[in-house]
């Protein structure tokens, strides 16, 4: 398939799934944990951020000039690779702006994800598994560019994809807490909220999997450098739309940054360390 070996494929497809099921791991948090101090996931979502957002403007951004430039010469390929760069924004943004805001995962409110519930009205319930069920659809349809842009990478630099597939995966597990809790005290069913926070992360697979099938035809040089490209800014658009407000919203006045910076010193320090080994 477009000149990639069985074993590149099955590598990417792990990856990406394995990210999109943390979503899981989020619903299985919903239904025993009722957290209180959320330092520790403000500091994981801030790392994210850091990872995707120095991968970003470090290697793919780069990668996509350095593939474009051979074929458009090296000022047309920096712009060609520069407009590649604001579409992965827009059509990030664009997916995002068509998810109502009562039911976008990235709009919910703290006290909404993490509240505890008591007894409930049952046109309060019915409420609370519909919100849950919205809540579902708009994580999936998120969850697709996403997946693209985790399979993408993994089969173009398997080194590279491992800290983005993680990012990607510590960014999934408070949407999963999103869709689960609400329909586990909508519907007082564990089991419904946790196979809807999983198979919501499964959208993550299946945009690897069209985007790949749609792409594969039209593979070569100068479309990889527009794959680069485009992914970098769904990286930034993800990076600073989601994890970094997330993060502020979970956070003190200063785990934001702390968990940024981390993420991108990690992030320095791994591709140092694989261009020496």
């Amino acid at each position: 398939m477009a000149g990639f070996e069985f074993s590149a494929l099955f590598f990417a497809f792990s990856l990406t799934l394995l990210a999109g099921l943390s979503t899981a791991i989020g619903g299985g948090l919903a239904m025993f944990i009722r957290p209180r101090n959320t330092v520790w996931l403000s500091l994981g979502l801030g790392f994210s951020a850091g990872v995707m957002i120095y991968v970003s403007f470090v290697e793919l951004l780069p990668k996509g000039v350095d593939a474009l430039a051979p074929i458009h010469g090296e000022e047309w390929g920096y712009a060609v690779a520069t407009v590649a760069f604001f579409l992965g924004i827009a059509a990030t943004a664009l997916i995002d702006l068509l998810v109502p805001k009562d039911v976008n995962p990235h709009e919910l409110k703290k006290e909404q994800e993490f509240s505890g519930a008591g007894h409930l009205h049952a046109e309060k319930a019915r409420s609370l598994k519909r919100t849950g069920l919205f809540t579902a659809l708009a994580v999936a349809i998120h969850n697709f560019p996403e997946g693209f842009a985790t399979f993408s990478v993994a089969l173009l630099d398997p080194v590279l994809a491992l800290p983005i597939a993680a990012a990607i995966a510590i960014h999934n597990i408070p949407e999963g807490v999103a869709v689960a809790l609400p329909i586990y005290h909508g519907t007082g069913s564990r089991r419904q909220g946790f196979w809807y926070s999983l198979f919501s992360g499964l959208a993550e697979p299946a945009g690897a999997v069209g985007g790949f099938l749609l792409l594969a035809p039209l593979l070569n040089e100068s479309t990889l450098g527009l794959i680069f490209a485009m992914i970098a800014g769904v990286m930034i658009y993800i990076s600073f739309d989601e994890l970094i407000p997330s993060a502020r919203l979970y956070g003190t006045a200063h785990t934001p940054i702390i968990g940024l910076l981390s993420g991108m010193l990690v992030m320095a320090f791994s591709l140092v360390f694989f261009e020496f080994f």
